[in-house]
Order: structure tokens, then C-alpha cells, then sequence
């Protein structure tokens, strides 16, 4: 709870000579208590750090385990948003309004994306016992909605505990030209993809800086530092001479790279003599039976992979070194884990630019062949095959988003020097949500009962203090529920109940989804479904979900991401039909910007050139990898529709650039579904007119790349278009007028995320 001020404990006379001053002391941790770090990695599956049986190189990870501890039978939600809010409430992520990530949230409360200020976040709990707390990096966990500069920040992570942050609010960014926030404020990267600029390295500058600040005045006061990468999740950008490491090196295909991988597994410990493959699922094919041609491209998507996980090692370690440095690391308890299993969202082909399924666009063997050498730059999006994801979940069933192990097994790195005995591994079942009270147990705290006057929620988590020191302490983990898209399952001592439900499928319905019973306690890996042997522990098991489910706001089952991608939705700001956007305004994000898709529209720029020949951006949204432009150079006007990195629509009309008022604008006259006749009108003149045959449908953009005003982003809709290219002239404003409501296809849609999957 914060405290409020203290009543004055000084004397107050009528004179300086008859009064005694006083002053608070200022809260201060209990001496002794560690600085507590908290690495989220994204994306990264069971079995892609070395330590947990990959050949990928990952030697800082491998010595925080080699003086640590290994928990190897550690869950999460499958998806980031649900996971991150666990690790910092310690309740379920339905109970915290994220039952899915924050971009598909919807009316239900376990589903809004709202966390309750009554599950206080562990940062608000650790500053007002007092710790200093830092926030660094990924943070995915404010509704979509309330993202733009001229949002409330109370859900920001300024306005949940954090008294500094740094790095993006969604669930992905650019690693080159990154979407930033520093504290309440919008800011842009401190450096451009040309000057070796990456995202990684500058979140570590950062978290150092936090650390380096305080120590410097407080040489005692621990910190809480709360430290998520964007690495892994896509798109996997790493700079080149990091993917450079690779070639090659899995050019023997994800098949045998799986069997390697378990044989490594079982030679170090991380799981036991025994383990089973799971098998690899029919719709991934062998490699074996691939083209040259396709191996070749494959291969190339998974050294790209490589090389970011590499590099975020590497610079984790220079976080690490700073920590040496100033004496901290000895007394810090360290976490590093993975908020979910390996991704599926590059399909089965893998991707070059993730956003394109969003908008009916393939991408074909040629094309991605053509850009091999532009693979994990940062001109694309890209990710790796169906293949690679099922390798980096060894040995398990499944993916990132679905409740088998390969959706919620992941790996868990504890290091603490001053407390843990000897290093190695742990068996005890652990959920993210334990965490919460685990750190509170470590740091000597308990879940307080009010949270900045806010009473207190019950702590899902069970703390796993004990075993930290302590192989054989018991695991007080027992019962715990999984739900994500309707895919279902249960933990209970040892066993598990799952059933998988494909997304989007609404028919059949979800009583026709067949339960799987396994012993996870002995086969870790779900290769021997025992339903048919044990039906009344299954139908017993079937039966607590729904009260688990129940309990914890799970309710109504919904598979459908579309009518929260596509459709209406509730916004904190009002729709309307006309928008006026200023210059130098800071990036909009695309949620709140206007929607110009499948509507007809006028785009209109008002200008006043004091000087012959301006040029520059007048409104842009998105980026290279998909948006659309209205710019002016060499004496004219430009408009360019960059549908999800295809070949672009674009109009050009001269137009005078001399001193004086003009109006320049762009119309699209709707004329069938994403299509429409597109002109450039020029002080009252069409200057150029074209259809339109295909609108982009979906998003521009998956990396948080917005609208801006009188400037471009650092990667810009159209190199022609310049980075920023700012707006030489003066822009008084630029108006954006829709007609209609954006109208959804819902069988293209559908067509479309089921695609991404």
C-alpha cells in the first residue's frame, strides 16, 4: 500500500528557537534483500537454449545454469500477453483480463485486457517496500487502445510500480527501427539499421544506465529489473555477421535436428532416461522429401533464428558483466525463461513478412529465394517454417498458442550465488504464476493486503522458494488449469487432461473435442494417451476444468480471434468520420488512427511554401513491410499503397511547389470489396487518377509502425519517400475524411488467420 505521510514528529514553536525540525525516514528494504532480474525471452521453445539440450550458442545462459539451478518442468500460458501478466500479479491470466493477447481483446472480463488494479503487480508492491524498480523492453500489457501519446498512462508501466521504463508496448516490434517509449513519452531510436543500430543492445545500454543511476548515489538500495527482450518472437532481425555464425549449420534439417536434440536432453539431465519423441505431426513434412531449393531457403530461416538468439545471449551478458562490476550479481536472484513454446506463425513455408497472411498475400518459393542474403535484416519480417517450430519444442507435442507441452513447457533458468547450494536441476512443477510469491518469500514480504488503497485480490501462484536451496523439497504446485482459443487442459499431481481445439473452428462445437489423458509425471513428452485406460480419472479431471474454468473467468469459450481483429470494437476514443492530424505529432498507433480500409475516403493536405521546391512526407502510415504514403519530390505529388511488401500502387501528378496556400489530396472512390478508383487532386485539379485492385484488408503493420504527420518512420512505406522525410514547407494540418463502415468478408478474413496459424 503507499503509505501516506507521516504526521510531523518535530516540535512547532511560535519561534525558530523554541521548535525542533524533523524529517521521515524514507522506506528502505530489509538490509540484505537481493536485487531481483527477471529475463523474459519471447518465443524461445523448450529446447533452443544450449543448457536445455540445443547446439545453438548460448554460453551466457549456459553459465548463469552451470552456477544455478534448471527447473525443467516449468509452464507457462502459451501466449506473451497471458504469461507476462502472471509472472507480475501471480494471479492466472484470465483473472487478470488476459485470456488472449491485448490486440484481440473483447467484452468478457477474463478477456478485456484490463488488468485489476486489485491483482497489484509485483513492481508495485517491491517500490513501496523499498526497492527501486525498472521496467526494460517488452511490455504488451495495456489495452491496444490506450497505447497512443495521448493516453491515460495509468496502465502504463509508470502507473503499475515502475518508476523507470524503456522499450515497446506491443506485442512485436522492428529490432532496427523499433517503436520506442521511454518512461510516459514516445521517443525515437537513438540510432538508424545503417549505423549498427539494434534493438537488443540498446534495451541492455538501457538497463545498465537503470542500474548504473542508482548505484551511484544508493550503493545499497536493491532493484527490481524487469527485463524482456524482443527476441525471439519475429521478426528474427539480428545484425548480420550474428546469422553470418550459422551457415550451414542446419542444413541436416529439422528432423535429425530433433533427434540430436533429445539425445542431448537426456545426456545432460534436463529430462530423464526414457523420454519419448513425440512424433512429428503429418503436416510438417520430412525434410527429406523438400527441394534443394526449399532446404536451402529453410535452412536460412533458422540461422537467422540462430543468429538473434545468439546475440540476445551476447548481450545479456554485458547486463550480467555490469552486474559483476558493481558487486550486485552475487546477491541477485535472476530469473531467465520463455513466455510460451516456439512460434508456428510462419506457417508451414516459413515467412518473409508476417503481416502479409493478415492480408491474403503469399509468399512463393522464387521471391523468398531472391531475398536469401536480405533474410534477418531489416527489410523483411520474417520466420521460420512449421518444421523448425515443432525442433525448437523437443520433445513435445505442438506450439505457442495450444496447451499441449510444446505450447506451455518452457525453459527456466533460477541464479542466485548467495542462496543456492550446489547447482542443477529441478523436477518440482512450477507455473509463471509462482513466481510472484516466490520473489515476495525471497525478498522477506508477504502478498499485502492493499495495493495504493486498492484491497487485494487472492495470489494464484504457491511460492517455490524452498526448493531453491533444497533438491528434494516438495512440490506445492498441484492443480493447475490451461485454456487459450478453446484449446483446454488440467495439471493434477503428475497428470494431465488436454484436448486441442483448432482455431476459428466453431462446428463442430467444443463438446465434440476428444479429451487426452496423460502421465506427464513419466512421460513428459505426451507420447501414450491413457484415456481409454484410466475414463473415470479423465472424466473426473474434465469436470474440474469447468470449475477451474469457472473460478477464474475462462468463460464462454470463443476460438475466434477475427471479430476482435477485424471487427467492431470497443475504443476508449470516439469514432468519427473525420480526422485532423497536425505535424510533429507524435506516431499514432494503427488501432486509434483512421481506418481508411475497404471505405472510400479523401486525404486532404493543407500547405503554405514560403521557399520554391518543398518536399517531403505529408501523411504516412505504416512501413516498408505495409502501409501507404502521400508525399511531394522533384515537383510532385506521390501516393503509394504498399500492400504488405508487394509490388505498390502508386500515383504521381505534378503539381506547382511555388511560394504561396495549396491544397493537395489523395480520394479513393470505393468500388467493391478492397478495390476502388484512387486520384490525386492538386489545388482543385485531378492531377493523376488509377485503379486500385486490392486494398490492403487487414493490418498495415505488426510491428507497431503508426501514423504519422508531416514525417515518415525510419522505414519508411517507400524508399522514394525518404527516412523521416520531413516536410520541408509549413503543413497546417493534414484531414482525413472516411464514408461508411469498413466492410469484413468474413469467410476471406477467417481464410486469412487461419492461414497465419
Amino acid at each position: 500500500m503507499r503509505r501516506s505521510d507521516p504526521p510531523f514528529g518535530g516540535v512547532i514553536g511560535r519561534y525558530h528557537d523554541e521548535s525542533t525540525p524533523w524529517w521521515p525516514e524514507p522506506e528502505r528494504a530489509a538490509p540484505g534483500s537481493p536485487n531481483v532480474v527477471v529475463v523474459v525471452l519471447d518465443d524461445v521453445g523448450f529446447a533452443q537454449l544450449g543448457c536445455f539440450g540445443s547446439d545453438l550458442s548460448t554460453p551466457t545462459f549456459d553459465r548463469l545454469a552451470a552456477g544455478g539451478l534448471r527447473y525443467s518442468n516449468f509452464h507457462t500460458t502459451a501466449l506473451c500477453s497471458p504469461t507476462r501478466s502472471c509472472l507480475l500479479t501471480g494471479r492466472n491470466h484470465h483473472r487478470n483480463g488476459m485470456g488472449r493477447v491485448i490486440e484481440i481483446a473483447n467484452g468478457f472480463p477474463g478477456y478485456n485486457a484490463r488488468i485489476p488494479f486489485a491483482n497489484g503487480f509485483l513492481s508495485e508492491v517491491l517500490v513501496e517496500a523499498g526497492y527501486a524498480t525498472f521496467a526494460i523492453g517488452k511490455w504488451h500489457l495495456t489495452p491496444e487502445d490506450e497505447t497512443h501519446a495521448g493516453a491515460s498512462r495509468a496502465r502504463w508501466p509508470l502507473g503499475r510500480g515502475f518508476e523507470r521504463f524503456y522499450g515497446f508496448m506491443s506485442g512485436e516490434t522492428h529490432q532496427f527501427v523499433p517503436n520506442l517509449i521511454c518512461d510516459n513519452h514516445l521517443t525515437p531510436p537513438p540510432g538508424r539499421p545503417e549505423d549498427g543500430y539494434h534493438l537488443t543492445a540498446d534495451l541492455v545500454d538501457r538497463a545498465i544506465g537503470c542500474v548504473r543511476d542508482l548505484r551511484v548515489v544508493d550503493p545499497e538500495k536493491p532493484f527490481f529489473l524487469y527485463f524482456a527482450t524482443g527476441a525471439c518472437h519475429s521478426p528474427h532481425q539480428a545484425p548480420a555477421e550474428w546469422i553470418a555464425r550459422y551457415r550451414g549449420a542446419f542444413d541436416g534439417g529439422w528432423d535429425r535436428w530433433r533427434d540430436e536434440t533429445l539425445e542431448r536432453q537426456v545426456a545432460a539431465g534436463v529430462l530423464p532416461e526414457g523420454t519419448e519423441l513425440s512424433p512429428r505431426p503429418e503436416w510438417v513434412p520430412a525434410w527429406d522429401t523438400l527441394s534443394a531449393d526449399e532446404q536451402r531457403l529453410y535452412a536460412r530461416y533458422m540461422e537467422a533464428f540462430a543468429g538473434f538468439l545468439s546475440h540476445t545471449d551476447h548481450e545479456v551478458g554485458r547486463l550480467l558483466d555490469f552486474l559483476e562490476l558493481t558487486g550486485d550479481l552475487d546477491n541477485t536472484l535472476l530469473f531467465v525463461l520463455s513466455d510460451n513454446g516456439a512460434s508456428s506463425e510462419g506457417g508451414p513455408t516459413g515467412s518473409m513478412n508476417d503481416v502479409r497472411p493478415w492480408n491474403g498475400v503469399a509468399t512463393d518459393l522464387a521471391e523468398a529465394l531472391g531475398h536469401l542474403d536480405e533474410i534477418g535484416g531489416p527489410r523483411w519480417h520474417n520466420n521460420y517454417p512449421w518444421g523448425w517450430t515443432i525442433a525448437g519444442n523437443t520433445p513435445f507435442k505442438r506450439w505457442k498458442r495450444e496447451v499441449h507441452e510444446g505450447g506451455v513447457a518452457d525453459p527456466l533458468l533460477v541464479h542466485w550465488p548467495r542462496w543456492i547450494g550446489a547447482p542443477g536441476f529441478r523436477r518440482q512443477y512450477v507455473h509463471a504464476i509462482d513466481l510472484f510469491p516466490t520473489i515476495l518469500e525471497a525478498a522477506g514480504l508477504e502478498a499485502p493486503a492493499l495495493v495504493r488503497g486498492v484491497p487485494q485480490s487472492p495470489v494464484d501462484g504457491t511460492s517455490f522458494y524452498a526448493t531453491l536451496a533444497d533438491q528434494g523439497a516438495g512440490g506445492a504446485h498441484r492443480l493447475q488449469y490451461y485454456e487459450m482459443f478453446g484449446c483446454r487442459a488440467l495439471y493434477e499431481d503428475g497428470w494431465k487432461a488436454v484436448t486441442h481445439h483448432p482455431i476459428m473452428q466453431t462446428e463442430p462445437g467444443f463438446d465434440e473435442d476428444r479429451w487426452e489423458l496423460y502421465h506427464v509425471a513419466v512421460d513428459p513428452s505426451e507420447c501414450h494417451d491413457l484415456a481409454a485406460h484410466e475414463p473415470a480419472r479423465l472424466r473426473r479431471m474434465i469436470e474440474l476444468w469447468w470449475v477451474e474454468a469457472a473460478r477464474n473467468q475462462v468463460l464462454p469459450l470463443d476460438p475466434r480471434p477475427l471479430p476482435t481483429l477485424v471487427g467492431a470494437r470497443h475504443l476508449s476514443v470516439p469514432d468519427r468520420r473525420r480526422y485532423v492530424y497536425y505535424p510533429g505529432a507524435a506516431q499514432v498507433p494503427e488501432l486509434v488512427a483512421v481506418n481508411v480500409k475497404n471505405r472510400t475516403h479523401r486525404v486532404e493536405a493543407r500547405v503554405r511554401l514560403d521557399e520554391p521546391g518543398a518536399e517531403g512526407v505529408l501523411i504516412s502510415q505504416g512501413s516498408l513491410l505495409g502501409g501507404w504514403c502521400l508525399y511531394v519530390r522533384h515537383g510532385a505529388l506521390h501516393y503509394v499503397h504498399n500492400r504488405a511488401a508487394t509490388e505498390p500502387d502508386r500515383l504521381s501528378g505534378d503539381v506547382s511547389v511555388e511560394p504561396g496556400e495549396h491544397t493537395w489530396a489523395f480520394e479513393f472512390a470505393r468500388t467493391g470489396e478492397h478495390r476502388g478508383l484512387a486520384r490525386l487532386v492538386a489545388d482543385g485539379a485531378v492531377v493523376a487518377e488509377a485503379p486500385i485492385k486490392r486494398f490492403t484488408p487487414g493490418r498495415f503493420s505488426l510491428t507497431g509502425a503508426g501514423l504519422t504527420c508531416g514525417y515518415g518512420n525510419g522505414l519508411p512505406v517507400t524508399d522514394d519517400a525518404g527516412a523521416p522525410g520531413r516536410f520541408t514547407g509549413v503543413l497546417d494540418q493534414v484531414v482525413v475524411e472516411v464514408d461508411g463502415q469498413p466492410f469484413v468478408d468474413p469467410e476471406e478474413e477467417a481464410a486469412d488467420v487461419i492461414a497465419m496459424q
